[in-house]
Formats: structure tokens, C-alpha cells, sequence
């Protein structure tokens, strides 16, 4: 985290506090329930979602200003319109006069991400718990993903985000971000395996990665396809693209797809992830993506692992949660050993 940045987190407690309370909303209000992710305060009322992204900066992600806050809302609204256009709804200013307010008259203090609330019970992660998730389901999914990355733009530009020297960025990155971790949430053995066999893969490979770049099939795509970020509900709501780094979300298809079937084979569901690949495949004709969907597995399993270890250095999180933080870490670390065996 940035000098500044827990500045600003000490100023965002008090919009947190004052958004807690049901005054605070232009709408009626019966009760605030507040979720954290390591990058955002998510405050649920019975109709709405509002998310506000916290004050941190991880190098990769920046959203340390006022400015820089409100630039990321309205890129996050543009891009999930994409998938799910009627979930996201308008940029809202959170305003300080007497009091701090959504929408409200004075100052703004902070920006707000507004959407319409889908039950929580219609997340994947839970239908997936309660055996509620079929290969007709998955095959839809397939679909509607073949069908985005058909029309998402492309060309050199974005190409050069699935170059292998932006590949090799991207690992580089991970493994600085992770040192800290090492001994915490992944073992010094597993460390240095996944940097040993990531490295060989992509020395032995050079001309793939190439192809696959010269081929069109680096995409603006979603950049974080996985269980707990889609809705099946009246429609399938695939939601929270990435916006904060182009980077992320400029990407080869075949991590994009990757993800979401290392998401099923974390969650014991080798089956559905299988059945998932098998359908992305023949709606998109990309048979060669099996070649590095492994290699992209691991990176999607290295990248949840360090993510969730941040929540290890954030002060809004108590120490139970840190708890199971740790524990989950382990698992997509872990997850991403087995990964780099297979490749």
C-alpha cells in the first residue's frame, strides 16, 4: 500500500460509518448489511448495491485519489454493460453537508458504484455448494463467453498485452508480490517450483505464445471470470470486469477461460470444469488454447492466492477472517503446484 493511501483510509472510515446507516440513501432504507473485498466496501440494502472502492494503491491497481476513484467507476460501469447491462445502473456521488450522504448536497467525499441487488442466494459459488449447477448451465455459460470474446475488440495494441514479455511481466509481478507471503500462505519449495516450471514453459514455447498473439486471440476480455463473480438468476449475470488495469484484462482467451475452470477444479467440480473447456472450445474454435490453458490455470491459481494473501495486511479485516484468509490462500497456492506438474 502507498504512503497516502492509509491517510485516506482513516477519512473513508467515516463515509463507511455514515453509509452503514440507513439516513444515508435516497431511497428507503430498512438496513445496511457492509461486505470488504481486499479493494472495495460493498453496502447491501434490500434493492441496491453500492460499492466503494477503498483508498489502496498495490501497484497494479491504483485507486489512492478522489480523482482516480471516480475515473474507476464510471470505466467499471461502461465495461460490465458489456455482459450485464441492466445489473449496472449509475456512478453515485457521496456528498458531505451536515451530514455524509448518497447523492446528497455538499462536498463530495467519496463515489459509489450503484446496481441492482440480485439475491445473494443466486451467486454461483452457492448454487455450485448446493449441487445446483448442471452442464446445461455450464454449457450456456460457454456460449455466452464464446459469443463475448467473438465481438471484443482486438488487434495489435491489445495483442501486445498477451505478448510473452507482458507474460513474463505479469509472473514477475506475482512472484514480488507474493515474497512477503512465503511461509505464511505458500511454502519456499512450492515458490520456487511454480518460478522454475513457469520459466521453462514459456523458454520452450516462444513461438505458441506468438501465434496465439498473431492469431487475434489476445481480447479485451472480462479479465475475472469465476464462480463468485456470476449470477444465475433470471438471466446469467457474468459481472465485475476488471477496470483497473488493462493489463489484467487484456488477455489471452484461453487464461480468461482458464480461470473459470480452475475456479470448478478448486471447488471439487472436475466434472463441470472439464464439460466447461470442452463447450468453450467448440463454440469458439479454438482448439489450440488446450496447449496453455494448464500454464494459465496455474496463473489464475497463483493470482487468487495472492490476492486473498493481501487480506493479511488489511486493517479492515479481523483476525478470524485473516484466519480463514490464510487457509484459502494455502489452497490456491497449492492448487497452483499441481498446476505447474502438468506442464
Amino acid at each position: 500500500m502507498s504512503i497516502g493511501a492509509d491517510d485516506q483510509l482513516v477519512d473513508q472510515k467515516q463515509v463507511v460509518e455514515a453509509l452503514l446507516t440507513p439516513a444515508a440513501y435516497e431511497h428507503d432504507v430498512d438496513k445496511v448489511e457492509l461486505k470488504q473485498t481486499h479493494i472495495s466496501f460493498v453496502f447491501l440494502t434490500k434493492d441496491f448495491v453500492y460499492k466503494v472502492k477503498k483508498a489502496v494503491n498495490f501497484g497494479f491497481l491504483d485507486y489512492s485519489t478522489l480523482e482516480k476513484r471516480r475515473v474507476f467507476c464510471e470505466k467499471e460501469l461502461v465495461l460490465n454493460r458489456r455482459l450485464c447491462g441492466d445489473m449496472y445502473l449509475e456512478v453515485v456521488p457521496v456528498n458531505r453537508s451536515d451530514r455524509i450522504k448518497m447523492g446528497g448536497q455538499g462536498e463530495v467525499v467519496e463515489y459509489a458504484l450503484k446496481m441492482k441487488r440480485i439475491p445473494e442466494e443466486k451467486i454461483m459459488t452457492k448454487l455450485l455448494e448446493q449441487n445446483k449447477v448442471d452442464k446445461q448451465l455450464v454449457d450456456k455459460m460457454a456460449k455466452i463467453i464464446a459469443d463475448f470474446h467473438s465481438k471484443a475488440k482486438t488487434g495489435s495494441k491489445v495483442a501486445e498485452f498477451g505478448s510473452l514479455p507482458m507474460i513474463q511481466t505479469n509472473w514477475m509481478e506475482n512472484f514480488e508480490q507474493s515474497k512477503e507471503f512465503v511461509g505464511r500462505t505458500i511454502s519456499e519449495q512450492s515458490y520456487g517450483f511454480i518460478q522454475q516450471r513457469v520459466a521453462e514453459f514459456m523458454k520452450s514455447n516462444v513461438d505458441l505464445f506468438a501465434k496465439r498473439a498473431a492469431e487475434n486471440k489476445i481480447k479485451e476480455c472480462h479479465g475475472d471470470i469465476h464462480s463468485g463473480n456470476i449470477f444465475i438468476a433470471d438471466r446469467i449475470y457474468i459481472f465485475d470486469a476488471i477496470e483497473f488495469n488493462e493489463r489484467f484484462r487484456h488477455c489471452d482467451v484461453a487464461s480468461e477461460i482458464a480461470f473459470l475452470a480452475m475456479d470448478l477444479d478448486y471447488k471439487n467440480r472436475g466434472d463441470l470444469s472439464g464439460f466447461f473447456v470442452e463447450k468453450y472450445v467448440q463454440y469458439s474454435g479454438d482448439s489450440e488454447l488446450l496447449k496453455v490453458l494448464d500454464f494459465y490455470k496455474c496463473y489464475r491459481a497463483y493470482v487468487r492466492g495472492k490476492v486473498t494473501s493481501f487480506k493479511l495486511n488489511d486493517p479492515n479485516i479481523n483476525a478470524q477472517e485473516k484466519t480463514a484468509a490464510t487457509n484459502e490462500a494455502k489452497a490456491y497456492f497449492d492448487l497452483a503446484a499441481r498446476y505447474a506438474e502438468r506442464f
